[in-house]
């Protein structure tokens, strides 16, 4: 397995470039942390943590407890995912290419002597020190750029504008606690309608209400353990783009193309 690639971070996003990458023949680890929070749950590969595989349009993913299992699932040609925030199995499996798409808009320890290429999303990463190679993943006209010197410009805390529907289409937690979810992924909601209930510790319930009526994209896993103001559900304002909750975004497939771009350049020149 020569062109072995390490992806830290199996969510959304991170799941778009997964599948490119996988459906392109590359054989793709996936590191994630122990108890993963992803908001559009339907399409991120994070979700084999709970259920032991999951697939996402035809590329399938499997859980893995060891490096020998890691082996094996690659060798079925399906991605190997496996529970490693600090990204020890770096070292063992020796990959030419590792990608940081945690997106958590800082660097967690990613460095260019993790891989001959190293490939960093989103803001965080200094392109040339930090990493090899910076993908832009601000919405707009530079989304999927590719950077090779510099950071990615700076997250602005606000959610992409859909139908004219901004910061409103999405939900933050008002407390820390279990979060008892009522609606579900794909359900269509009305604006005010309760889609879930956190308990803090104080046993006190706490409602989340939808703030616009709309189809919910995501929410996140039920009785999960989350704090305050963590964001914890996506409402799309179509309501006919029921579809969506089930597809990898448009997003997704911008930056899985400019990695991809980046990984075949190297493999096939051995330039940057």
């Amino acid at each position: 397995m020569k062109n072995i690639i390490v992806v830290r971070g199996a969510g959304d996003l991170a799941s778009g470039v997964i599948h490119k990458l996988s459906n392109c023949g590359f054989d793709v680890v996936a590191l994630e942390v122990e108890k993963p929070l992803a908001i559009r749950r339907k399409v991120s590969f994070c979700e084999a943590i709970y259920e032991n595989e999951v697939k996402i349009d035809n590329v399938s993913c499997k859980l893995c407890e060891n490096l020998d299992d890691i082996y094996s699932v690659l060798n079925e040609k399906k991605v190997a995912l496996i529970v490693d925030p600090n990204g020890d199995y770096i070292k063992q499996i020796k990959p030419k290419i590792v990608i940081d798409a945690i997106l958590a808009k800082k660097n967690l320890g990613t460095n260019k002597n993790m891989a001959p290429l190293t490939i960093g999303l989103g803001p965080g990463f200094f392109a040339g020190k930090d990493v090899d190679i910076v993908i832009e993943t601000m919405r707009g006209h530079n989304l999927g750029k590719i950077i090779k010197e510099g950071y990615a410009l700076k997250n602005t805390g606000t959610p992409g504008n859909i139908n004219g529907v901004g910061k409103e289409r999405v939900g933050y937690s008002s407390a820390s606690g279990i979060i008892n979810t009522i609606a579900e992924i794909g359900q269509k909601v009305e604006k005010g309608q309760i889609l879930a209930q956190i308990v803090d510790e104080n046993q006190k319930v706490h409602e989340v209400k939808a703030s616009i009526s709309g189809v919910l994209r995501g929410i996140i896993r039920n009785k999960s353990n989350i704090v305050s103001r963590l964001k914890i559900l996506d409402i799309d304002p179509r309501m006919d783009e029921v579809k969506n909750c089930y597809t990898i975004s448009d997003k997704a497939r911008c930056i899985a193309g400019s990695v991809l771009e980046t990984v075949v350049k190297y493999i096939n020149t051995g330039n940057i």
